[in-house]
């Protein structure tokens, strides 16, 4: 049988760019030519360099931290990558944060990593079960500062200071009420039902669930009326949604937590960091309780990171942000898939 097809198939074994071939490139449906993928690639790499130039300047140490874990993240909008290894299922990392923040508990100062990460069921045109994400913290950060910090490396990265230049704030409440008249903190579900007109299916897939909603209309309705070119940034998610987020001291409704904007497309979320192990804890339980109540997968907690968390990490900040995302904006693109040789 092998003989049968070789001829057609040994011509295609060989990568695409070691055989510097466009025929292959265009057999597997790839969008450019190869040397306009080597050219995207150097860019790329420039891109990374300037982050590592940013810390350095900045006096913020670059870290490295295991890709696999015991155990997995409990929040429910994320899913966990299982493999096996040796005798047992480990965890793909969706984030470096648990291994980053006990590293802080063991008496690192400003750290940051640029790695890859994978979370399982995204697929789109901006998302990927694998992509390059960059994490840092910063000590004695407040909202503010951190807020400056990752519009300031996301201007490096992209290498347009104009973005510094025009960046609208606002908070999760006000960019709800400006753009559809919902005040999404104090308005129940039959409030914002009322002023907002949802498919039956929709309301059947959010189960009750304000969450649901307010992420709908804010990925399909808010996003879109962004500034067009310009940084976003909502600050002041509910509390629903602080995930390991501070609660405001003088707000409980919400949460010191961000998210950063470009156009229509998030490339940043970060927030001032909870540092109360037992509160921390009591968000991972009312997570399982969750999963298990929506028959969504349950998998172990990280217990070391409870661990570390007990022994105190200090007064700080975090930052995920997605790289691909951001090289995609700079070079014009409108998918991830449009960057690389491969096809993940």
């Amino acid at each position: 049988m092998m003989d049968k097809y070789s001829k057609k198939l040994m011509p295609l074994i060989h990568l695409p760019v070691q055989s510097g071939s466009n025929k292959i490139l265009s057999l597997m449906n790839r969008k450019h030519s190869i040397n306009e993928y080597l050219e995207i690639s150097k860019r790329r790499s420039l891109r990374i360099e300037r982050i590592r130039d940013y810390f350095k300047e900045q006096n913020v140490l670059e870290v490295d931290t295991p890709v696999t874990s015991k155990s997995a993240v409990s929040d429910i909008n994320i899913e966990s990558v299982q493999v096996m290894i040796n005798d047992g299922p480990f965890y793909l990392q969706t984030s470096p944060e648990f291994s980053m923040k006990t590293l802080l508990s063991m008496g690192y100062g400003d750290i940051y990593q640029i790695c890859k990460v994978f979370r399982d069921y995204e697929k789109g045109s901006i998302h990927s079960p694998e992509f390059t994400m960059i994490e840092w913290y910063r000590l004695h950060f407040d909202l503010t500062g951190i807020i400056k910090d990752t519009c300031n490396i996301i201007a490096r990265i992209i290498d347009d200071d104009s973005l510094i230049q025009n960046i609208t704030v606002l908070t999760y409440q006000e960019a709800f009420i400006k753009f559809l008249n919902i005040d999404p903190i104090n308005n129940g579900i039959s409030e914002i039902q009322e002023k907002y007109q949802f498919d039956k299916n929709l309301e059947i897939q959010f189960a009750n669930d304000k969450n649901h909603y307010l992420d709908f209309l804010l990925a399909t309705e808010i996003c879109k009326k962004f500034n067009k070119n310009e940084l976003t940034v909502i600050t002041n998610y509910p509390a629903s949604q602080a995930a390991l987020a501070k609660i405001c001291a003088d707000d409980k409704k919400i949460s010191e937590r961000f998210e950063v904007f470009h156009n229509d497309i998030e490339i940043a979320n970060g927030y001032v960091e909870l540092t109360d192990a037992k509160e921390i804890y009591e968000r991972f339980q009312k997570d399982q309780d969750y999963r298990k109540k929506n028959k969504l997968k349950i998998r172990p907690l990280d217990k070391e990171f409870i661990d570390s968390m007990m022994r105190g990490i200090p007064s700080c900040s975090g930052v995920a942000v997605g790289f691909d995302r951001i090289h995609m904006i700079a070079e014009g693109k409108k998918s991830l898939d449009e960057l690389s040789v491969f096809s993940v």
